[in-house]
């Protein structure tokens, strides 16, 4: 392929290679190799030997590191519950298909075809318009900034944020403003500088002492933490459900300068720019956020924020669009102990895998979808060896996105990753038969995944200044901006969870909602707030949120 381009000849006719595309055709092929890990760097973290992201004392910890994923040591025993689960499941879903003909209907099109039908639209909520008018008639147009404050002040998760320093002299008080005013300014992409003209005292000089100081990802993460658990522990389970273990996940693009070593072109969204990818439950609230190239593995930055989100919550279910699973996905999330469940946009083209051989006339309804069957030997002789990369990711001994690029090799491909895929199939096959035969499962997903179109809705309004576009080059300046958009978001998510309860713990308001306006029930709504004008801000000033009286 690089021949044309390497050889060449000279006005002799003699041939010579052309220098500058011989390094170019090296270095194309080192990054390559080093992407997937076939070549490593000594004394690298991230590209450095893939057998240190294994964990050493695996052998000597066997027992305990299956107990913990929660799997038998023994590969038959693995293998033949989940075998006994797809047969399960597959005649289930070959049984009740002849119920469904108004639902899901497989045709002879382009040798099997998968017809679903669309789901009814559920009734209109009536009566959170009028929910929404009475939080803006008790607390009127409110300032994010003030907002933010709120859930400082009430949560503390000020205190996270630390000097550096041996020792710190600064007034707690004063700091604590300045470091809102910071947080303020990168949340909402205004920058300190137009932040610092506002009514609070504090000088441009003093709020950028304050952030290369005292601010940095882990504590903002901290926050995030703090936040999230709070809105967990406030919560009314008579106003929304009981705890859920359920979590939604897609990615949303912000804009970013040529400059920025990070910005790439995204084939779907079309410009130039970052994605930042969001984990959100059922109620509105993020558990994780990270930053990530446009063409980064959202597979991997979902396994990613599963595993460190560090929050109170407990993830058994995850919702991902189409972009966010693949049949490696599947069987990484089955040995690290949640469900994948994605809303697949070309339902249409799936297959499900047979579970046995020499039985081709098992499950004569799914005939036109049926394809080769699971390779149990492949996944049994492999068996221990995925555990060990599961085991990896579980204590963070090795990065998602760099097992799954070792595993994607341009010129073979690798054993283990074979088997996951095999192992994917199979579980994958269950989802199918259980989403196919299940509107209530169908419309489950489609809810959680409304949630989070919600929430990127939201992030436009917040981050508005500088068009939305992320206007520096530095890394860390755009992963610090991105957790204080998280963390300016799910802020708004504790405080607009305290002032519906405050509304709804009246027996008049509370018997005004209906089924469906507690099913369309979310904490992120913004119509009573603005995040512009004058930033003032007074540490004394509180919200009246448990006191305040109905006019």
């Amino acid at each position: 392929m690089w021949r044309d381009l390497v050889v060449e000849k000279d006005k002799e006719g003699e041939t010579r290679i052309n220098r500058v595309n011989y390094e170019l055709c090296v270095l194309d092929a080192l990054q390559e190799k080093v992407r997937c890990r076939e070549l490593w760097v000594v004394g690298a973290n991230k590209y450095r030997n893939p057998d240190d992201d294994l964990p050493k004392d695996f052998e000597e910890k066997r027992t305990e590191y299956y107990e913990a994923l929660g799997h038998p040591e023994k590969a038959e025993a693995f293998i033949t519950m989940l075998r006994q689960e797809m047969i399960d499941a597959l005649t289930s879903f070959d049984q009740a298909l002849p119920k469904l003909s108004d639902q899901v209907r497989l045709l002879d099109k382009k040798g099997g075809w998968i017809s679903l039908t669309p789901l009814t639209a559920q009734p209109e909520p009536q009566n959170l318009r009028k929910l929404k008018t009475e939080i803006m008639r008790r607390w009127g147009i409110t300032s994010l900034l003030d907002i933010l404050k709120e859930a400082a002040l009430r949560i503390g998760f000020a205190e996270h944020f630390k000097s550096s320093a041996s020792r710190e002299v600064l007034d707690r008080e004063i700091l604590q403003k300045r470091l809102l005013l910071c947080l303020y300014g990168m949340g909402t992409n205004t920058g300190l500088k137009r932040i610092s003209q506002g009514d609070h005292g504090q000088s441009y000089n003093e709020l950028i002492y304050t952030r290369r100081r005292y601010i940095n990802q882990e504590h903002l993460r901290a926050a995030i933490i703090d936040v999230a658990n709070a809105i967990f522990q406030v919560r009314q389970p008579h106003i929304w459900g009981e705890g859920t273990t359920t979590c939604a996940s897609d990615s949303t693009q912000f804009g970013a300068w040529d400059q920025n070593l990070m910005t790439e072109w995204h084939m779907r969204y079309g410009g130039k720019g970052v994605m930042i990818y969001w984990h959100v439950e059922r109620h509105a609230t993020c558990i994780y956020s990270q930053l990530k190239t446009c063409s980064s593995s959202e597979v991997a930055a979902m396994i990613k924020g599963v595993l460190r989100h560090c929050t109170q919550m407990k993830v058994e279910k995850q919702f991902v669009d189409t972009h966010g699973q693949n049949e490696v996905a599947f069987g990484f999330c089955h040995l690290l102990g949640f469900k994948l469940m994605p809303r697949l946009k070309n339902i249409y083209a799936q297959r499900l895998a047979r579970p046995e051989t020499g039985k081709p006339d098992a499950y004569p309804h799914l005939q036109r979808i049926l394809s080769k069957p699971i390779d149990w030997e492949l996944i049994r002789e492999q068996y221990d060896q995925m555990i060990k990369f599961a085991t990896a990711l579980r204590l963070g001994t090795a990065e998602t996105e760099a097992v799954l690029r070792r595993f994607n090799q341009t010129e073979l491909q690798h054993p283990t990753y074979r088997a996951f895929a095999e192992l994917g199939r199979a579980v994958k096959t269950i989802f199918l038969c259980q989403y196919l035969q299940s509107e209530a499962l169908r419309r489950e997903i489609h809810e959680g995944l409304n949630v989070i179109e919600n929430w990127n809705g939201a992030n436009g309004f917040i981050f508005y200044g500088k068009s939305g576009d992320f206007a520096t080059n530095r890394l860390d300046e755009q992963e610090l901006a991105a957790l204080s958009l998280h963390l300016l978001q799910i802020c708004l998510v504790y405080v607009n969870t305290l002032l519906i309860q405050r509304v709804l713990a009246e027996p008049q308001q509370f018997r005004q909602m209906k089924k469906e306006d507690f099913r369309a029930l979310t904490p992120l709504i913004y119509s009573h707030v603005t995040p512009y004008g004058l930033f003032r801000l007074d540490l004394s000033e509180r919200m009246q949120i448990e006191e305040v009286l109905s006019a």
